[in-house]
């Protein structure tokens, strides 16, 4: 009993000390968001670049790489305009308040705001009704997820589900309806 109640509490101290942001561990840098993929040249370029790994920045605890100097002090200057949204997760993922995936090769910029995606059927599915799908993924990252666990946030929506809950299957169904509807109107 006294065992089950020691590794419960462990478990309990390892999940809320998880990561809030989409990180990987890459050499010298323990907590590297994009995968190393410069967040500048998402905005500039319109495609994914990997940084380098001696140009780099600190914000909130992560790093960020660059492929150039100047992408670096434009980002220092305004971290904020150019990091990923939903630090990086997945932003279909955050419309049902459950942050997992997101994909440094995923994405899309809108109204100069970086959306991850964790691949690309999420990333048609944000699509259908991005209104929608934005107002409600900014809604839970900042009332349920924005500085907890990840992990414990992730299980617990997958435990307990958004009223507005739908699977890959129904996502998948709801986009071939709506591409049909589109075919017949062509």
């Amino acid at each position: 009993m006294f065992n089950r109640f020691i590794a419960s509490l462990a478990l309990f101290f390892t999940l809320v000390g998880c990561a809030t942001h989409n990180t990987i561990s890459d050499n010298q840098d323990s907590r590297l968001m994009l995968k190393g993929h410069d967040p500048v040249a998402y905005h500039t370029l319109g495609k994914p670049v990997p940084g380098q790994a001696s140009i780099k920045a600190e914000y909130e605890g992560v790093t960020y790489r660059f492929m150039n100097e100047e992408n670096r002090k434009r980002f220092s200057q305004t971290p904020d305009q150019y990091k990923p949204q939903y630090n990086g997760f997945c932003s279909n993922g955050m419309v049902y308040a459950i942050p997992l995936g997101g994909n440094h090769d995923n994405f899309r910029v809108i109204n100069g705001r970086l959306f991850m995606f964790g691949g690309e059927s999420s990333k048609k599915y944000f699509e259908m009704d991005l209104e929608r799908n934005m107002k409600l993924a900014d809604g839970y990252w900042n009332d349920e997820v924005k500085g907890g666990s990840a992990r414990l946030q992730a299980w617990r929506r997958l435990a307990f589900k958004v009223p507005h809950y739908k699977t890959n299957r129904e996502l998948a169904a709801e986009y071939e309806a709506r591409q049909e509807i589109g075919r017949a109107h062509v």
